[in-house]
């Protein structure tokens, strides 16, 4: 087995919010974390902050993936998310509707199952015994409505800040929306853990997993220098250093983006086999 992983922030003046972890524990198998925390555009009620939050998440999560293979991993997810709330429910506002919140990839895999979870734009590829790449993705957040659709292109066309702000809440409005619609992020109820996208896979099919942030998958899915296979074999041939630096370069060479030139970038190579 291989790991290889890095993570680094968008800029050097800023606190990474991404978080990544693995864990091979002596009884064998393994597990792997990886978050994406969600800049608040303002004040989000908590005294700790986003890297706060996503360590400590994505510290329970790997802890319960690892240990209770009782539980599923949408099960050890809301759990996590119940730990994390507990930690900082007496001094901070967990219901700002921008409380802390983040993405979330998990996968675990023992001598009989490779199971996986995926909630909001991270993603996880899964290389098959036969080389074939599958992205699984949550795939809400750009599925989003025609009507939310119109608004990011007018924002596109004008530059204008007050059709940014416009497309900004029509976002925000969809984010974990209580009557389920929308697209999920892992904040401080438990019930997102339904909305995340799950399945499991025989161990021998399965050769390798990538997971990855959407400051990583860039490469593929907004500067469109290949696709998900080429993704993965670049990781595995030159590193996961090598695809961050890749963004990194594309991100300088594109024109100016009204969101984040540099965003937050992670990537986790498991070689099983």
């Amino acid at each position: 087995m291989r790991i290889d992983m890095v993570t680094e922030p968008g800029s050097p003046q800023r606190l990474n919010e991404d978080y990544v972890s693995a864990a091979v524990p002596a009884v064998g198998g393994g597990a792997l974390v990886v978050l994406d925390g969600v800049t608040p555009p303002a004040e989000d009620g908590c005294r700790h902050g986003v890297p706060w939050f996503v360590a400590r998440l994505g510290g329970a999560l790997l802890e319960l993936a690892g240990t209770r293979r009782d539980m599923p991993l949408a099960e050890c997810l809301g759990a996590a998310v119940v730990r994390t709330r507990d930690a900082h429910r007496d001094t901070c506002d967990l219901f700002h509707p921008r409380t802390p919140q983040a993405t979330v990839v998990a996968a675990r895999w023992d001598e009989e199952r490779v199971e996986h979870l995926v909630l909001s734009d991270s993603a996880l590829l899964l290389e098959t015994a036969d080389g074939a790449v599958h992205p699984l993705l949550d795939r809400r957040l750009a599925e989003l409505p025609a009507t939310v659709r119109t608004l990011r292109e007018r924002a596109r066309m004008t530059g204008e800040e007050s059709d940014r702000g416009a497309y900004v809440d029509a976002v925000e409005a969809l984010r974990n929306a209580p009557d389920g619609s929308g697209f999920h992020t892992a904040a401080a109820d438990p019930g997102v853990a339904a909305y995340a996208v799950t399945g499991s896979h025989p161990r021998r099919e399965v050769h390798a997993l990538l997971a990855a942030t959407d400051g990583a998958t860039r490469w593929t899915e907004t500067f469109h220098l290949g696709d998900w296979a080429g993704l993965l074999a670049l990781v595995r041939k030159e590193g996961a250093r090598a695809l961050v630096q890749r963004v990194r370069t594309a991100e300088s060479e594109s024109a100016p983006r009204r969101g984040k030139q540099h965003d937050d970038a992670t990537v986790l190579l498991a070689e099983l086999d």
